[in-house]
């Protein structure tokens, strides 16, 4: 069992209901609220049948926090007194339970993979009309509106594409991501279901609150207003794309909460990667940061910038680094991120190249079993027989045999994996080729392999590495040039301070000075406005690069 810190002892041991807890990346969040449940049921909130509600927004975090909960219940206290699970997981729940409530059929399939995606490539949308469709949808279903009212949203704004969607997805008596929080929502807005919940549930636990949506917000406040625990960091809120809109939602919570614990000391980093950190801190409206044990880190960590011709230049650079520490621990894991894919296409493919093993997350097989079960069946596909199916998508679901899987976590995964796998057959790749690229083997996963990782800085949020390359790092990237309002800018620079939190050991931020466009056409670039921020902190150039790497001690490092 892990030893609490002091704030961890803090929030474990907090009287009250209502509590904010401001923990950046790195500072024991986890550890955090796991003892905070545990203090909850030793003070009684859980007596009777009522038990502790944790929400989170992934399966991941689900599970890592469950995990860390075993260390502190019985394995019957953990099943009687404590529910973990992740918002649609909730709403699900929900819907199951009381679906009459707004004269839905509570048999309606439930989504178990990205049906609107799915559907749109059945039909052979092209991107542009997939995209206007999908934010349609997501506008649309993130207000407390029946289907009518969804219908009546969607024809005032001539969502043509949208509408066809949603007249589907109502034929065929399914709900999708979207349609579970709306009706859950829906639900709970009678008074005696509400009332169920809440006597139900003595305390609510939400994790990284800053990723809430206004509908989830009012889904928590509708169970556990006034007795809810907040946990997060504003400083990680990059997901208002999704609809999060971390200052509101911040506000909001701060508001029901009359107490606020922040923590302040970083377990994750090395002072020189918090001080990259700390210096975007005007920005994302993070908190200053501290290394708990400054003294634990070799040479003290390594920070660095450094400007390259192009963009080849730079991922040679950056790949060579990846492999300076390889030799010198081979057990370690670097992150070469980028806040989009296309920008970082010419350091995947020098890294492809390089002998190295190399992992890129955006492949779409980021679980073991998925991977497994993706292997299998690209052993004995038939690519040509699959792209001239009536049904491609479909054709996959069968050779993968997806409807004879139960766990519904893997099924999602798995459906997810399968539409990766029908845009690179559409792209030209063999189904030899596709396989090779999930590289994920049956004893390790992405999340523990060593070598070198290539994601963008959304896939990378809740991760970590032992040393990270943040690359293409130019203006009209961060922040990117469609990143038009204040609001969008300073979400981009919430996205590069959780790329630049993922690192351990170091942090490298590059950019290049010219880069050609699909047209071959060759544009002079300069590195990110937020360059003037990084660099009020110390860190130094490829020079003192190559001097940290030349004289650090890899043992310790290795050992750290």
């Amino acid at each position: 069992m892990v030893t609490p810190t002091a704030a961890q002892e803090k929030v474990r041991d907090h009287d009250g209901l209502a509590l904010l807890v401001v923990a950046p990346a790195g500072c024991g969040k986890t550890e955090a609220l796991a003892l905070r449940v545990a203090g909850l049921i030793d003070r009684n909130v859980t007596d009777g049948a009522r038990k502790v509600l944790v929400t989170t927004f992934s399966n991941r975090a689900r599970d890592n926090i469950r995990d860390r909960l075993r260390s502190y219940l019985s394995s019957p206290a953990l099943r009687d007194r404590v529910s973990v699970t992740n918002f649609h997981g909730l709403s699900a729940r929900i819907f199951r339970a009381h679906a009459r409530v707004i004269g839905l059929d509570p048999e309606m399939e439930l989504p178990e993979s990205d049906w609107v995606r799915e559907q749109c490539l059945s039909w052979g949308w092209g991107w542009d009309w997939i995209t206007l469709s999908e934010e349609a949808l997501r506008l649309a279903k993130q207000q407390p509106l029946d289907d009518a009212g969804v219908d009546a949203f969607l024809g005032e704004r001539g969502a043509t594409g949208a509408l066809q969607l949603e007249q589907q997805r109502l034929a065929e008596n399914r709900l999708t991501y979207d349609d579970l929080p709306r009706v859950a929502e829906l639900i709970l807005a009678n008074d005696a279901v509400a009332e169920l919940y809440r006597n139900h549930f003595g305390a609510v636990i939400v994790d990284e609150f800053q990723d809430l949506t206004p509908q989830q917000l009012r889904i928590v406040n509708r169970i556990g207003l006034a007795k809810t625990t907040y946990a997060g960091d504003l400083a990680q809120g990059i997901y208002g794309f999704a609809g999060a809109q971390p200052t509101q939602i911040d506000a909001a919570i701060r508001a029901e909460c009359p107490d606020v614990i922040e923590f302040a000391e970083s377990h994750r980093s090395s002072p020189a990667v918090l001080g990259m950190v700390n210096s975007l801190n005007g920005l994302t409206g993070g908190l200053t940061l501290t290394s708990a044990r400054r003294e634990s880190w070799p040479g003290g960590g390594l920070a660095a910038g450094i400007a390259f011709n192009d963009a080849a230049q730079e991922g040679q650079w950056a790949v060579q680094f990846a492999r300076f520490i390889l030799e010198c621990a081979p057990q370690q894991r670097i992150g070469i991120i980028c806040r989009n894919g296309p920008r970082r296409e010419t350091v995947d493919a020098i890294a492809e190249q390089s002998g190295l093993p190399v992992y890129r997350w955006d492949d779409g097989v980021l679980d073991t079993e998925t991977a497994r079960l993706m292997k299998i069946m690209l052993v004995r596909l038939n690519a040509a027989e699959a792209l001239a199916a009536a049904d491609p998508l479909q054709y996959l679901r069968e050779a993968a045999k997806l409807g004879t899987i139960a766990d519904t976590d893997t099924r999602r995964f798995l459906a997810d994996a399968l539409v990766w796998c029908l845009d690179k057959l559409r792209d030209g790749m063999t189904p030899l080729q596709i396989r090779d690229r999930i590289k994920v083997g049956d004893q390790d996963t992405l999340l523990t392999v060593a070598g070198l990782h290539l994601l963008s800085g959304h896939v990378g949020k809740g991760q970590q590495f032992d040393w990270v390359v943040v690359v293409g790092a130019e203006d009209g990237v961060i922040p990117d040039w469609r990143s038009n309002t204040q609001a969008a800018k300073l979400e981009d620079a919430r996205v590069l301070s959780v790329m630049l939190s993922r690192a351990r050991h170091g942090v490298v931020v590059t950019y290049a000075t010219r880069i050609a466009d699909k047209y071959g056409r060759v544009r002079a670039k300069q590195g990110t406005p937020y360059y003037s921020h990084l660099r009020a902190a110390p860190f130094t150039d490829a020079v003192g690069v190559q001097r940290f790497l030349e004289t650090a001690d890899w043992a310790a490092i290795a050992a750290r």
